[in-house]
């Protein structure tokens, strides 16, 4: 036998036990999701146009876009763990156990490759699920990693490191993982990443300049008329949603070499884009309307034409045809139960 031979039926061995193993170590999940084509639909690249090309959209009060600014409500705290988006491991405990102490041993990061995961605890008082807190007491816990993002599935791999971490948890706390089947959870990733897939849209036209080139601070004072704020990073600003913390319900950003610039003479700007991401944004906060007045305002008063990603100018007749076409993906949204701008649908279009 060949060293490249047994080499190979070395590795086959080693896989075939690793494999084992996680079966061995998890069980059937309980929620499924429809069942739909096996396989991973290709997630394609936000643009203007819409999935497939057939429209201008892609494949995640008083004026609405002064109004999503001004109206405050509670801070977004985002989400609670979600079968439908979520694999869930209960763990069975001996004995309730502190936040605190809980707190201690979670992992440093929650992530299991690409995939953000979650703990809550079974509150001893409220008897409700909760994300650990300090001070509380729970009589059980729950981990649950998320199935799908814009990274595309979870797949084995990465659901092995979820149920390491957690078991190496739940053996802190005197406790037993029930995990759910990994060969069920990577079918329902790969379901939940092809219903959402095509769903994926992110708005973006390119503002040019007819003229003259734009200094940073003239395209801000520009934005702040139409109800932009600076954002996070340099060169880039927001139309804030209604709830403290969230997304933003518009963006606009220049080059970044522009914004980071300290030579007036280089932070020329001749473009900048607009963009606006649906599935993060609540279809009552008229996030179109905002977008497409936004776009409509800063291309009069910066003297630019709106193009899309091909360098087509966007006409009235194409914004007429993104708005039908993102109605569209409100309704396919609201029949997965994934509402555009709720807890579930940032979580999975992030």
């Amino acid at each position: 036998m060949s060293l490249t031979t047994a080499l190979a039926l070395l590795g086959g061995v080693v896989l075939l036990a690793l494999a084992l193993h996680g079966l061995w170590k998890t069980r059937r999940a309980a929620a499924r999701l429809p069942r739909v084509a096996q396989g991973t639909a290709a997630r394609t690249e936000p643009s203007l146009l819409g999935p497939g090309g057939a429209a201008p959209a892609q494949g995640a009060g008083a004026e609405p876009a002064v109004a999503a600014a001004a109206v405050r409500l509670a801070p977004w705290r985002g989400a609670r763990l979600d079968p439908l988006i979520d694999a869930i491991a209960p763990i069975a405990l001996q004995a309730p156990v502190s936040g605190d102490a809980v707190a201690a041993h979670l992992p440093p990061s929650r992530r299991a490759g690409t995939k953000p995961f979650h703990v809550e605890g079974l509150d001893a008082e409220t008897g409700t699920w909760e994300p650990i807190g300090p001070g509380r007491r729970y009589t059980e816990l729950q981990a649950g990693v998320q199935l799908a993002n814009r990274g595309g599935a979870l797949n084995e791999i990465e659901y092995s490191e979820f149920v390491h971490k957690v078991q190496a948890l739940a053996e802190s706390m005197d406790g037993r993982v029930d995990a759910p089947d990994m060969l069920e959870v990577a079918a329902r990733a790969r379901e939940l990443d092809a219903l959402a897939s095509p769903l994926d849209a992110t708005l973006a036209i390119t503002l040019r300049s007819n003229s003259v080139a734009w200094s940073v601070g003239y395209v801000q004072q520009v934005a702040a008329r139409q109800g932009f704020v600076p954002g996070a990073t340099p060169g880039r600003f927001v139309i804030p949603g209604a709830e403290e913390g969230g997304p933003p319900l518009v963006v606009l950003s220049v080059p970044p070499q522009a914004a980071l610039a300290e030579d007036p003479a280089l932070a020329a700007v001749r473009e900048c884009t607009l963009a606006l991401d649906v599935p993060q944004s609540p279809e009552s906060a008229e996030p179109f309307p905002a977008f497409h007045r936004a776009a409509t305002a800063l291309a009069a008063e910066l003297d630019a034409t709106p193009t899309d990603d091909g360098g087509q100018p966007v006409t009235l007749h194409a914004y007429d045809a993104i708005g039908r076409e993102v109605e569209r993906l409100y309704r396919e949204l609201d029949r997965l139960d994934l509402s555009a701008g709720s807890p579930a649908a940032r979580r999975l279009f992030s």
